[in-house]
């Protein structure tokens, strides 16, 4: 039986109807119908056909995570990089006691939840109970997952009594040992629970039902699933995705390839780039391309992006509009890569990038996306990086159904469907 696989997002809900081989039977899209997102998920079943659905969301502007640690290099940075990969835009990081300062400056990132991380299993518990303490002091109802010092847990448990909490094992049993499974699980049920029910987006449980995790999460999933698509031959796999208010770089290294260690990065991970956008952000990708020296012809450049900006639906008309945008995104995918590496320290596995996939509407609706291939290739930051990738377009947006399918337990078609970007 086909499945209806979904993705929620602030301006578009996207549709792909997929076999039970993987076969792609027909995509669509809706303008998505806040306050009332199930009008658009209903318009699009009707027009592809009934089936099972399965969606996943990042309106509301997806999922903001605060961590909260006890060493940045070692709890704060492990508990930093399972938030990444649990498809999370992380907006604050804090290490050691917190104080009336750090909670004030941890509200002012407006999470939607926290990740409370600290000690090893039997090890320090007197940072993870300050730090509980006060986020309970706090006035404050943002969620929070905990996943620190498992001695500890009790008493924190017992300290944020009456505060939405999700306890979990820890990220950081031992030295030497990082555990992101059981948080990375922890912070999707929380987004369900907490986030996706607070955000106006419906007032029908049904939408609870249909939603199975956070989009950025089921990219990831599909991300990595692309990686090991052919076993150990794939190497690691890149995911550069161009939208409107902001620029997402996706990244996987084969299970072969995977780094180990207690603050290794997990084999999944992603980056966001906030001022990275072809309309609301595209005065930010000029001012990145004139900071980082990109450019040196930003002639006329800057006053396109803030038209961009002003008039967010905004739809290039004639080939030499439509040259522009093409020229503000391959300055925004080269920025953001440009960060995606520094932020992961260039880990790709032993055989660097085995593909590299731009996603956004400007790409998958471009005839062609040479020059951005052939700047990406060129910029001395990623020369190395990209030496043997084969550079492709998820035109039909494959990517996040295909994680979507995997959380439902159709690894084969999810296979089949991911297996269509290297075809």
């Amino acid at each position: 039986m086909p499945l209806l696989c979904l993705d929620i997002g602030s301006t578009w809900t996207k549709a792909a109807l997929v076999a039970d081989s993987g076969d792609l039977l027909g995509t669509a899209q809706h303008p998505t119908t806040i306050p009332e997102v199930l009008r658009g998920v209903d318009a699009l079943a009707e027009r592809l056909g009934a089936a099972p659905a399965l969606a996943c969301s990042s309106a509301g502007g997806g999922l903001r995570l605060a961590v909260v640690g006890q060493e940045r290099l070692v709890s704060a940075e492990a508990g930093h990089r399972v938030a990444l990969s649990a498809g999370a835009k992380v907006v604050h990081v804090s290490d050691g006691l917190l104080d009336t300062a750090g909670v004030r400056s941890l509200r002012a990132a407006t999470p939607d939840l926290v990740l409370l991380v600290g000690g090893t299993d039997g090890g320090d518990q007197r940072t993870l109970l300050h730090n509980a303490g006060k986020l309970a002091a706090a006035r404050t109802t943002i969620p929070v997952v905990l996943a620190g010092n498992a001695a500890a847990r009790p008493e924190a448990l017992r300290l944020l009594h009456g505060r939405k909490v999700t306890a979990t094992a820890n990220v950081l049993p031992d030295i030497g040992e990082l555990d992101p499974g059981p948080a990375r699980a922890a912070i999707r049920e929380a987004f369900l629970t907490h986030v996706i029910g607070g955000k106006s987006l419906s007032r029908s449980p049904r939408l609870k039902r249909l939603v199975r995790t956070v989009t950025p999460d089921a990219v990831l999933s599909g991300v990595s699933l692309l990686a090991n698509h052919n076993g150990e031959d794939t190497g690691s796999v890149v995911v550069v995705d161009v939208g409107g208010a902001t620029t997402d770089v996706y990244s996987a290294v084969s299970v072969a390839d995977a780094p180990r260690g207690a603050v290794a990065l997990p084999q999944d991970r992603r980056t966001v780039e906030g001022d990275l956008g072809m309309r609301w952000s595209a005065p930010g990708v000029v001012e990145a391309a004139v900071a980082e020296k990109l450019t040196a012809d930003v002639a006329g450049l800057a006053e396109a992006a803030a038209a961009r900006a002003a008039e967010v639906d905004w739809v290039p008309q004639g080939p030499e509009e439509s040259a522009v945008d093409m020229r503000i995104a391959c300055l925004a995918a080269r920025a953001a890569l440009r960060r995606h590496v520094a932020a992961v320290s260039g880990n790709f596995g032993p055989r660097s990038i085995g593909a590299l996939v731009l996603s956004g509407g400007v790409f998958r609706h471009a005839a062609s996306v040479a020059v951005v291939e052939q700047e990406l290739r060129a910029d001395p930051a990623l020369r190395a990086h990209l030496r043997s990738a084969v550079v492709t377009v998820d035109r039909e947006y494959v990517l996040a159904p295909a994680g979507l399918l995997v959380e439902a337990g159709h690894a084969e078609a999810a296979t089949a469907l991911v297996g269509r970007l290297l075809a």
